[in-house]
């Protein structure tokens, strides 16, 4: 094993939106910090939903944001499996980490924060709140290279960053403060250490490319999920603190898109794909009528991403199958959707996109297409008279604008009348697994006692304490800003 003479005050693990705020926020306290990722590059991997409470942006845009309600909200979602000092953690210091990001290292670029003042919603299910914000530099697109800013700005400040290089190990003293790394060049496979004076911050991701791990920690989203858009996510963070003895949380929690568009037929038992292929239809995070594969609707289709996708765990096949046509593409803005699905900047493609989108879809022949209700549930593999007598009540009761049956709002209760029809199978998408080690608010990771391993850090989805089962995705962009705000006070808080 060869040693490596360069010596860090701080070595953090992986250089995405955790890493690359924790390392650039310890050397502005004027520690020497080295960031080390497995990956070649890391840029591309920084999010533009970018959550915050109460940022100088939002002050500009007119929107406050309540900081009681805001926690009250995320504790009950979540039936209070979650470390409530943590939660206040990110509500007090998001709108630094964001008013830090415009100041330092978008403004220089020419780019600031756009708030997203919508957070639209009518039903106690869809409680949501305006904390969205883009990197822009024209209120008409988002900036998807700030995370080049944020390495050129952390290198301006001295911080190494090396790539190619995977944790294998933690190394400890004879007290088990943590001193160091065992690495491997993952071109070579060479193995060599990095020692460290102050400690490690982890923010290695989730492992939610790990099978063994899915099945061990989290073995429903096997179930729930044919894809996972982050490969990169190993689990060997969590490992290799628990090796330390470090404990994680013992429920899992995730990041599920409920707009998996698959083959008609896929056997989710059997599918799993990992790549960075975006396999995501956003027409599947509209409350368009669901069904199950006997053709019957099965539940409140208005709901959050994560709830539809639970679901399907009572529903056979764990598939559900989207019913709209050529009308509802029409109204998609009336669906009012938010993040991601939104219809338009900032958001996602705008009507004519979608539409042409569909088109590609139906060329790909993951959205069906037909002149009746009985030849589309022919293409989709669904008995017909039970899809017709379906859409036929669903038609009914949109038409009645009360949802008996389910309870939908109004608003989007939208009828499926007239050809032609359009229909898709439908899977969930993994972003991430964010159950992770245990953390207090100083972003220490801790031992089976509740005490601080000695110069252990961790920040983003390989920390837990934070979520618990499903995402709130109607707080948009709330996991990478858990990542970048707990990342930033990981920085500051090891070179105390």
């Amino acid at each position: 094993m060869d040693n490596i003479k360069n010596d860090y005050d701080v070595i953090v693990v992986g250089g995405s939106n955790a890493g690359g705020f924790a390392a650039a926020s310890a050397a502005e306290q004027g520690a020497k910090v080295l960031v080390i990722d497995k990956t070649s590059t890391v840029e591309h991997l920084y999010r533009h939903w970018l959550g915050g409470v109460n940022t100088k942006a939002q002050k500009k845009a007119g929107v406050h944001i309540d900081k009681n309600e805001l926690v009250q909200y995320l504790t009950t979602f979540t039936q209070d499996n979650v470390d409530q000092s943590l939660i206040w953690a990110w509500v007090n210091n998001s709108g630094e980490a964001m008013d830090w990001l415009e100041e330092k290292v978008l403004k220089p670029k020419g780019d600031h924060l756009y708030s997203e003042p919508d957070a639209h919603y009518e039903t106690l299910i869809n409680t949501a709140f305006p904390t969205e914000h883009h990197v822009t530099a024209d209120n008409k697109s988002d900036d998807k290279n700030y995370g080049n800013y944020i390495i050129e700005y952390a290198e301006k400040l001295g911080v190494d960053f090396k790539f190619n290089t995977k944790l294998e190990h933690l190394i400890t003293d004879s007290t088990n403060k943590i001193i160091g790394l065992e690495v491997k060049n993952t071109k070579t496979n060479k193995i060599s250490t990095i020692m460290t004076s102050k400690g490690v911050i982890l923010c290695t991701g989730g492992y939610g490319a790990n099978e063994a791990l899915l099945q061990k920690w989290n073995p429903t989203v096997l179930k729930k999920c044919c894809y996972t858009q982050s490969p990169r996510d190993d689990g060997s963070g969590i490992i290799a603190a628990m090796e330390v003895g470090a404990v994680k949380d013992d429920e899992s929690a995730s990041i599920i898109f409920d707009r998996g568009a698959i083959p008609v037929g896929t056997n989710t038992k059997d599918t799993y794909l990992k790549d960075w292929r975006n396999h995501q239809y956003n027409i599947g995070s509209f409350p368009f009528l669901k069904v199950n594969l006997k053709g019957e609707r099965f539940f409140n289709e208005s709901a959050p991403y994560q709830f539809d996708m639970n679901a399907l765990m009572h529903q056979p096949g764990n598939i559900e199958v989207l019913i709209w046509n050529e009308e509802t593409m029409k109204h998609l803005k009336e669906f009012h959707t938010l993040g991601c699905s939104r219809v338009g900047w900032p958001g996602n493609k705008e009507i004519e996109g979608r539409i042409e989108q569909n088109n590609e879809k139906i060329e790909e022949g993951l959205v069906q297409t037909a002149d009746s209700i009985e030849e589309l549930a022919n293409k989709l593999h669904l008995p017909a008279e039970q899809l017709e007598k379906t859409v036929e009540r669903y038609n009914k009761l949109a038409n009645k604008g009360i949802d008996e049956d389910y309870g939908k709002e109004k608003s989007r209760l939208i009828p499926v009348e007239g050809a032609p029809y359009y229909g898709a199978w439908f899977s969930g998408i993994l972003l991430s697994t964010l159950d992770g080690l245990h953390i207090n608010d100083h972003m220490q990771v801790l031992d089976e006692s509740g005490d601080p391993i000695d110069g252990l850090y961790a920040a983003g989805n390989c920390s837990g304490g934070f979520f618990w089962g499903a995402y709130e995705d109607r707080v948009p962009g709330l996991t990478c800003s858990h990542a970048q705000t707990f990342g930033r006070l990981a920085g500051k808080y090891i070179t105390k």
